[in-house]
């Protein structure tokens, strides 16, 4: 093993290198790419990826992407379709067919199968004089100067500039059907993305208890009701349930250095008059945002004008929200 060479600069170059092939990936976003996105779009079939070794799993990622994104998709391996899976492709399916070379074997003898069976057919070729490219209907270039292997071997910026032309594609066709955050919820419902983006304060708020006083309630009863609802806070609520202020345990604190004659102290004469307040059917994601902006830990949930409950820090950690 060599220990001498520097691992930073081979690691820096590879980046180089990669960032490059992709920039200029710029120059060939023509009227065929705009049309291959326009075929795609209209289609009232999948999108069927294939490809070998690297390219086949480049394809598996792109159809991926465009599953999640609203462009329904299937991969089809080149080797297994002229095996058996070419069975999968159905009358209004496009075929996009990855390839570096566009002269690999089994590109060669699948091409003109597909051709007879009558699909659209999108190369996304680093190599636009290579037979797949010649036989596309539509042509997804992705040529580059060098791969980032020392031996310009590897497939390394060549799936690099593969994986982001799908990404472009992709990209285009959301856009292109007006897909929404909510459509994207639909498609992610797990995980914190998921949460993000379908999880309300209505859903959360409810767990909590509701600490409340009145504009009159005694220093001592204020503390009582902070202490056992466990919140930290206390909502200053009038007759008709209207928000009039809030209590935090930092309030009580503040007071107490200033004030040596408790005996009198009332909820109103502590109160913050203008809490941070959010609708209970806002997502919990924009709660979270609020918390981060006024640096506090806790919100007022409002249903119009009453008060509804509670959203506290803890429960979007808990939520897996952050």
């Amino acid at each position: 093993m060599n220990l001498v060479k520097n691992i930073k600069k081979i690691a820096q170059d590879v980046l180089i290198n990669e960032s490059r092939a992709i920039h200029n990936l710029i120059n060939f976003i023509d009227d065929n790419f705009e049309a291959c996105v326009k075929e795609i779009y209209s289609t009232k079939g999948r999108v069927v990826i294939t490809g070998v070794g690297k390219s086949a799993i480049i394809a598996n990622k792109i159809v991926a992407t465009l599953n999640s994104t609203g462009t329904p998709s299937i991969f089809m391996h080149a080797a297994d379709a002229i095996h058996g899976d070419l069975g999968m492709i159905q009358k209004d399916d496009i075929v996009i067919c990855i390839s570096k070379s566009g002269n690999t074997p089994e590109i060669r003898v699948l091409v003109p199968l597909l051709k007879r069976r009558g699909s659209k057919l999108v190369a996304l070729v680093s190599n636009t004089n290579s037979y797949l490219a010649q036989q596309a209907d539509f042509l997804l270039n992705a040529t580059i100067a060098e791969e980032a292997c020392p031996h310009n071997l590897a497939p390394t910026t060549s799936t690099t500039a593969h994986l982001a032309l799908g990404d472009a594609l992709a990209v285009c066709l959301l856009e292109l059907r007006d897909f929404s955050s909510k459509d994207f919820a639909e498609y992610h419902p797990g995980g914190s993305l998921g949460k993000q983006l379908y999880l309300k304060v209505s859903d959360i708020y409810t767990h909590n208890q509701l600490p409340a006083v009145t504009p009159h309630t005694s220093l001592k009863d204020v503390i009582l009701e902070i202490s056992s609802k466990r919140l930290g806070c206390t909502a200053v609520l009038s007759p008709d349930n209207k928000l009039m202020g809030l209590i935090t345990d930092g309030d009580l604190r503040r007071m107490l250095q200033k004030n040596s004659n408790l005996t009198d102290v009332k909820a109103s004469d502590i109160m913050s008059t203008k809490p941070k307040t959010i609708e209970k059917d806002e997502y919990a994601v924009k709660a979270l945002h609020q918390m981060q902006e006024a640096n506090i830990t806790q919100l007022v949930v409002v249903d119009g004008e009453k008060v509804a409950g509670f959203i506290h820090l803890h429960d979007l950690l808990k939520e897996g929200i952050i």
